[in-house]
């Protein structure tokens, strides 16, 4: 049978979309695990009835079926071969939620969040919290029994699930639950499980955390006789689930968190069972490596003081029945006093303990690269043993790390004795297969040794199925073989986990991406010097799908919008991985690559949202350079892509821009002008600026204070510069800038600021009203002679020769007040970012990159400063006590700047400030180009839009990015200011 026999027979049975291309099956290819298994087709059914129909074509075809939720499993459980069922994109809904008997029934798409959400009104919540359950499925909970760090009071997802309605391999659809009975809808479970009663009371249930292999515990009379419970967590080998109803529980009151201190890890460790008498709601273990990668990406604001010591235990503590706040307190305390440590905190609920668990859920993410920012790969990442073992263990298991050469960070949720890791296993090449394998053969020994299982909580998948020989005896494995037999005779259910293991070196991704070194494009410098390093940052943990605006974050706006693994960050890295390995992908300019990257913003969120760091704008930008090398581009290149060469041609000839702007007013003649240009005719044309910000910097002042800012400028950019290659940071707080000045006589801070060609061209506002803050600020304001553009729209469309030759003049402009330790503020953020963030990757070689992107400020960046760069601390902001801002900060500020600076300053003045997270939908070229118009305003509806509608007339929209004023502008008639206008009073 041919796969275009599977699709077509597929298409005639199921509603729901059916997907056969190569790029769909490489985005499916893999999870969050080292594995990649290219299916031969992709289903998202609409209902159970698809489910039905697809799981019928595929049993009388014989195809293997892999179900898949948020593709979040680290053991390689959502990969297979054959189908793949996508149940996130339609069925992922609560049916229904009855808050008396505390349960919910829920499609098995629906992420953990949303049902959180759906509980939260009636004070319920389900127990286990996984760090992914923003984006994790419950169906993929079930599948894998996750647990988190609450499962210490709460139990994991098995101890939370009430009942399943499930398909098994043969077509049987049945409701799994509990009590007598319960067993007869499987034929031969009941006489399976009564032959067996010694095996499965002694090799299975021996701790909680034990979730390798079958559960069959659970059929156990003694146990409730409970089939529901068995099936969570055996990986979708033996059904699929349909719906399941699952208990909830009260919301805890009062929470405390109890910070211990200790020398390491491992003493941390051995003072766990004191602990769990406290009946304690989490014990969480971070190591000292973890914070620290934390404050290194976070910042250090995002870190609180925590007590002295390596390694820490968090434990939280709610009411009990019947107690209150002051009650919860003391417990809090006693609990403390037992730690057997004195380096102790109490923090109540609040912003500091919420910080202390962001350090912890940060881990999922952080925790795929060391400490030296090497990779770190999954493949041993939650093993468990007794808690009172853990101690122990993990002095064992670091020692066994250490003597192998292998590093990760350690945490995990030590009150269950489950152990995170990701580690630096030599995955890059085939030689380092032997010697991982090699580590995961020693590490499952260990963990045996100290009666731990393979898995506490993410499933055994590829990862560790072909190892369960190490924890379980020949008995204990026949027995899950003959489970698997009664569900599945024919092992079409996810086929090489569990029973008939796939080699755990089978099928990894990362060995066979062939090196792809950079090449007249981007350098790559953290990645090496290799794209296939760079794309492979990607781990699949899938922050990407989950709504990161909550926290604050930007990602993904594309697929915020169409719910499309097509269109999130880690699909696109999967279709750019599978180019590196050149199989199923074979070239840049593939119609696979290209549909990828279509929807791809190039807003930079990712670079600063995603754990691992992936900077999909940087990959889309090197792939459009190698895919149009010495081709015919699509005429927006041409026109978008460089725009700032026609602007600066427009309003370089007195009285042209005028004409244009009046000519292009008449609609019929924009839309023609639009849609000639590549560009979405809905869309309305850009205003010119009718005078150049640097006609009207020259005009400025009478002859005399003219005349002496032109020697100023001529003087510090052409006199003698430090060397370029020595240390010359303004940012490094030289004070260099400060004592120059004194030497030329100027009693003022110097500063230089940098007007883009959005700023110069298109609109100077805000470059004009910064001149007037930095002024009033007490500073003298340099602009150079020379315009100097940085190329942002050659980058976005991939002419990155281009862009390289703009930024080679723009240093040569610029770098000599860098030299002489004179800050460069920018006005437009997306320029800025540019120097900040791709020119020093860009010219590696130039040395005078680097040092001008540590002396390139954004304003508030600047203004908030201390001395020597900042205005001092006299300085006080213009009032803006009262004023109402809605601000929108652009995604490049976002994701290279931060924002932080802007909302200190804005604070600083007495702004009551509503702060959007997300992208405004435009993205400079993005929302212009013909085809995105739809997906650009779907993004503005995230948060912008629904912003500017509720908002006053008096409120204040602040966007510094021309980008943002431009989409609220043009979609909801609101005009923006920039932050210098703001501050000078223009709103």
């Amino acid at each position: 049978m041919t796969a275009q026999d599977i699709t077509a027979a597929l298409r005639t049975a199921v509603a729901g979309e059916v997907d056969d291309s190569d790029r769909r099956r490489a985005e499916y290819s893999t999870d969050a695990s080292n594995y990649r298994v290219v299916p031969q087709v992709v289903v998202a059914p609409r209902d159970a009835d698809d489910v039905l129909a697809a799981l019928d074509v595929a049993r009388r075809l014989e195809v293997p079926v892999t179900a898949r939720g948020g593709g979040t499993s680290v053991a390689g459980n959502a990969v297979g071969p054959g189908m793949v069922l996508d149940f996130s994109r339609h069925l992922n809904k609560v049916l229904s939620l009855d808050p008396e008997a505390r349960t919910a029934v829920v499609q098995p798409g629906v992420v953990m969040s949303d049902l959180q959400a759906v509980a939260r009104p009636h004070g319920l919540r389900f127990g286990p919290d996984p760090s992914t359950q923003n984006r994790a499925t419950l169906g993929g909970m079930i599948g894998n029994n996750a647990c988190g760090p609450h499962a210490v009071a709460y139990g994991r997802t098995a101890d939370n699930v009430r009942s399943l309605e499930v398909v098994d391999a043969s077509g049987r659809r049945f409701t799994a639950g509990a009590g007598s009975g319960a067993l007869d809808v499987v034929p031969g479970l009941e006489k399976l499980v009564g032959a067996n009663l010694a095996t499965i009371r002694t090799a299975l249930g021996r701790f909680k955390r034990q979730v390798s292999g079958y559960s069959l515990e659970h059929l156990l009379p003694e146990n409730g006789t409970d089939l529901a419970k068995f099936l969570v967590g055996s990986e979708g080998t033996l059904v699929t689930v349909l719906e399941a109803t699952v208990d909830l529980v009260a919301m805890p009151t009062a929470p405390v968190v109890v910070a211990l201190g200790y020398p390491d890890m491992p003493t941390a460790a051995d003072a766990v069972p004191a602990l769990l008498g406290f009946d304690p709601l989490a014990v969480e273990g971070i190591d000292a490596r973890l914070v620290d990668v934390v404050r290194r990406h976070r910042g250090p604001a995002a870190v609180p003081e925590l007590p002295p010591g390596g390694g820490w235990l968090l434990v939280e503590v709610g009411a009990r029945e019947g107690e209150g706040p002051e009650d919860v307190l003391a417990r809090a305390r006693a609990l403390a006093a037992a730690g057997g440590t004195d380096a102790a905190a109490v923090v109540p609920a609040g912003a500091q303990a919420d910080a202390l668990w962001r350090i912890r859920a940060d881990g999922a993410g952080l925790g795929g690269r060391t400490p030296a920012g090497d990779p770190a790969w999954p493949g041993w990442e939650d093993a468990a043993v007794p808690p009172e073992r853990l101690g122990d263990y993990l002095r064992d298991y670091t020692a066994l790390m250490a003597d192998r050469g292998v590093d990760g960070l350690l945490y995990g949720h030590f009150g269950d004795g489950c152990v995170h890791v990701r580690l630096d296993l030599p995955l890059e090449t085939p030689a380092g297969i032997g010697p991982s394998r090699e580590f995961l053969e020693a590490s499952a020994d260990l963990v045996a040794r100290y009666g731990g299982s393979l898995s506490g909580e993410h499933g055994d998948g590829r990862a560790r199925s072909e190892l369960l020989d190490r924890m379980y005896t020949p008995e204990v494995l026949d027995l899950f073989g003959q489970v698997k037999t009664l569900f599945d005779p024919a092992g079409h259910l996810n086929p090489g986990v569990l029973v008939d293991p796939a080699p755990l070196d089978a099928d990894l991704r990362r060995p066979y991406a062939k090196p792809t070194p950079a090449r007249k494009g981007f350098a790559f410098l953290e990645d090496g010097g290799d794209f296939a390093t760079a794309v492979h940052r990607c781990t699949g943990v899938g922050k990407c799908r989950a709504d990161n605006s909550a926290a604050g974050g930007f990602m993904c706006p594309s697929y915020q919008a169409t719910k499309d693994e097509k269109d999130v960050t880690r699909g696109r890295a999967r279709v750019l991985q599978e180019l590196t390995n050149g199989s199923l992908i074979p070239t840049w300019d593939s119609p696979a690559v290209r549909d990828s990257l279509d929807l791809c913003l190039s807003c930079k969120a990712c670079s600063a949202d995603c754990p691992t760091g992936v900077d999909m704008a940087r990959y889309k930008s090197e792939v459009l350079h190698r895919a149009y090398e010495g081709k015919v581009r699509p005429v927006n290149h041409y026109l978008l892509g460089q725009l700032p060469r026609w602007t600066g041609l427009v309003t370089k000839v007195p009285g042209l821009a005028r004409l244009s702007n009046t000519v292009l007013k008449a609609r019929p003649l924009a839309r023609l002008v639009l849609r000639a240009g590549g560009m979405d005719p809905r869309r309305e044309m850009v205003t010119f600026a009718e005078e150049r910000f640097s006609t009207w910097w020259r005009k400025r002042d009478d002859g005399a204070t003219a005349s002496s800012r032109a020697r100023l400028d001529t003087a510090t950019a052409t006199g003698a510069p430090p060397a370029v290659g020595a240390s010359s940071s303004a940012r490094a707080s030289k004070g260099r800038a400060p004592e120059r000045a004194a030497a030329d006589g100027v009693a003022r801070r110097r500063v230089v600021l940098w007007a883009d060609s959005f700023s110069e061209t298109l609109d100077n506002d805000g470059a004009r009203a910064a001149v007037t803050l930095l002024e009033q600020a007490g500073y003298e304001v340099i602009v150079p002679a020379e315009n100097a553009c940085c190329g942002l729209t050659w980058i976005s469309t991939g002419q990155l020769d281009g862009a390289k030759k703009r930024l080679t003049h723009l240093l040569g402009v610029l770098a000599p007040y860098a030299a002489n330790g004179i800050p460069v503020v920018g006005v437009e953020p997306s320029c800025t970012a540019v120097l900040r963030s791709d020119l020093p990757d860009l010219l590696p070689d130039d040395p005078r990159a680097q040092m001008l992107a540590d002396d390139t400020y954004t304003l508030a960046e600047l203004l908030t400063a201390p001395a020597p760069v900042g205005p001092g601390p006299d300085w006080v902001p213009p009032s803006l006590e009262g004023v109402e801002v809605v601000a929108q900060p652009h995604c490049h500020h976002h994701s290279v700047m931060g924002w932080e600076a802007d909302a200190a300053l804005l604070a600083r003045a007495g702004a009551t400030v509503t702060r959007l997270a997300g992208c405004c939908g435009l993205a400079g070229n993005f929302g212009m180009e013909a085809g995105h118009y739809d997906t650009s305003v779907a993004v503005a509806e995230n948060a912008l839009l629904p912003a500017l509608r509720e908002a006053g007339p008096d409120t204040v929209y602040l966007a510094d990015g021309f980008s943002c004023r431009t989409q609220a502008d043009q979609l909801a008639g609101r005009h923006g200011v920039h932050l210098a206008q703001l501050l000078t009073g223009q709103r």
